[in-house]
């Protein structure tokens, strides 16, 4: 059997029982080490699971996944996903080739930040498509993120803006035989997201169009959902481009049309209490 067992959002314990149990049973257990990031390192997974992890990064995963599914049809193999184990179309792709070769599969879910970003107050089932957010280089600028706020925001919906990770060819240290060996990767703040927002805006505002989003638009920033230092703040886009939350994994979301109980949520988390931020949460009523 093939188990896909989620982690959670935060530490070792944020396991579910049922995944917990499977791990244990488990001769080899891999962890997804790429589109997540946990508040725990390695070996404290180790030693609350029991279990020897071995570290898959992204070329094994998409390049040498058989041998993840080696043997699984014979003994048990479990490939560990922070926060849910379909947060990523890479796993699709695992449990389709273990489909082909014959191999049983069963998921185990658990909390992501998909779900668990209803923790600032606002209502999951107003929210649109998801989007993600890269960083720019000098050469490469893409807009499309916006554009698919912007239909959101047109349609009353909040936008999740999932925040990127840098790990790029040109952040390559050095080689081992048959390895690459990166750099740390840098992951994208609240603040360096609102910038880039802002920039397009300006852009577009160039370009003779008023865009949907502003630099008064409510936007609410989180850090590390469901840690014990998780942090929320809410207030205008360009006050999230001065917040500081702190270390990763950071998200931001973009407001639609706001019942009156999402915005009393907001107030809890407010940078700024003043009239500048309450005056904006007004005209959104």
């Amino acid at each position: 059997m093939l188990y896909l067992v989620g982690l959670g959002l935060g530490d070792a314990k944020d396991i579910t029982v049922k995944g917990l149990e499977a791990v244990r049973r488990c001769r080899r257990v891999y962890l997804e080490a790429y589109t997540s990031v946990l508040t725990v390192g390695k070996e404290a997974l180790e030693e609350f699971y029991g279990k020897e992890l071995i570290l898959a990064d992204r070329e094994m995963v998409e390049q040498e996944a058989d041998s993840i599914l080696k043997e699984a049809d014979v003994y048990d193999v479990a490939f560990l996903v922070v926060g849910d184990p379909f947060g990523a179309t890479t796993h699709s792709d695992l449990v389709l080739r273990a489909v082909k070769l014959g191999i049983p599969y069963q998921i185990i879910h658990n909390a992501s930040i998909m779900n668990a970003v209803g923790c600032c107050g606002l209502q999951l089932y107003n929210f649109g498509e998801a989007v993600s957010i890269v960083f720019w280089t000098n050469t490469w600028k893409p807009e499309s993120f916006f554009d698919k706020i912007k239909k959101n925001r047109q349609n009353g919906m909040h936008t999740l803006c999932l925040l990127g990770k840098q790990q790029l060819p040109e952040f390559l240290s050095y080689h081992l035989p048959g390895k690459k060996i990166y750099e740390p990767p840098r992951y994208m703040s609240v603040n360096q997201a609102a910038e880039q927002l802002l920039a397009i805006i300006q852009n577009r505002r160039l370009q003779g169009e008023e865009p949907e989003i502003t630099e008064n638009t409510i936007c609410v920033g989180l850090a590390r959902v469901g840690a014990p230092d998780q942090k929320i703040a809410s207030g205008t886009l360009y006050q999230m481009s001065t917040v500081e939350l702190g270390g990763p994994l950071h998200s931001l979301i973009v407001t639609g049309t706001m019942h009156p109980l999402e915005l009393e949520m907001l107030k809890l988390f407010s940078v700024d209490s003043s009239s500048s931020e309450s005056n904006a949460l007004q005209r959104t009523t």
